[in-house]
């Protein structure tokens, strides 16, 4: 069976799941805060409108600033990852600030770049700026030694080396991380919309929450979550074409 049939078996299967839950517990709590399913489906298509321009602007954010700490974070990780000296500076450095919430930042961003996309997206991008670098800088720590020396032997250089041994090396782990990041960027997405935010999804769903208006909220957030498999996807799709080798052992 290909693999994309058993996935969308997969997310068929689970879909019918949450779908039968969710309505049991609608029709067990009976309450206007918790609508049938039915009722969130059918508001997305009343809502549609003015729904998609909200998730253009959603999906806009978080992929632009994923691609800013992919772009960012990955080649800084791999240099970090083989070069010791390097590491021996940056190292302390970077696992002194990863352990703190990024999202505390919030304000001071929006004091620099104002309320609006920058502010978003510059959050966004740190968050997976260092789920990507911390994640990089140690899957090419973990390269072995004998994987360098056997291409070195051959005459490679240090571009060389790098290109082809590092990057696929470490490029699963990366794909790892970036999945990993896509959720917390949705989640992120969602917070700080809901704050600094007059557009986008995370806005949409928290004015709906302050107007009472529970069907409408429980459509922003099945747009958020169909945002969130599509970014999970779209990655999955990219590993599949950049990491042959990697799919092919499995």
């Amino acid at each position: 069976m290909r693999t994309w049939l058993r996935r969308a078996i997969g997310y068929v299967g689970a879909i019918a799941v949450m779908l039968v839950v969710w309505e049991a517990a609608s029709l067990l709590l009976h309450s206007p805060a918790l609508p049938t399913p039915a009722d969130a489906l059918m508001q997305v298509v009343e809502q549609f409108p003015l729904l998609a321009p909200h998730f253009g602007y959603s999906a806009l954010r978080v992929v632009v600033a994923m691609v800013i700490g992919l772009v960012v974070g990955a080649p800084l990780g791999l240099w970090l990852g083989r070069s010791k000296a390097a590491d021996l500076v940056a190292g302390p450095l970077i696992f002194l600030n990863y352990p703190v919430p990024k999202a505390v930042f919030l304000p001071v961003l929006l004091v620099l770049l104002g309320i609006g996309n920058a502010s978003i997206i510059a959050l966004i991008a740190l968050i997976v700026f260092f789920q990507i670098l911390v994640t990089a800088r140690d899957a090419a720590r973990s390269i072995p030694a004998a994987s360098v020396l056997s291409v070195r032997s051959l005459g490679a250089n240090a571009w060389q080396v790098f290109t082809n041994v590092t990057v696929p090396g470490a490029m699963p782990e990366i794909f790892t991380a970036l999945r990993i990041g896509a959720g917390t960027a949705v989640a992120v997405l969602f917070f700080s919309e809901s704050i600094a935010g007059s557009t986008g999804l995370g806005y949409f769903v928290f004015d709906a929450w302050g107007r009472v208006r529970y069907g409408e909220m429980f459509a922003g957030i099945l747009a958020m979550a169909l945002l969130g498999v599509l970014l999970y996807e779209a990655i999955e799709f990219a590993e599949s074409r950049l990491c042959r080798w990697e799919r092919a052992g499995r």
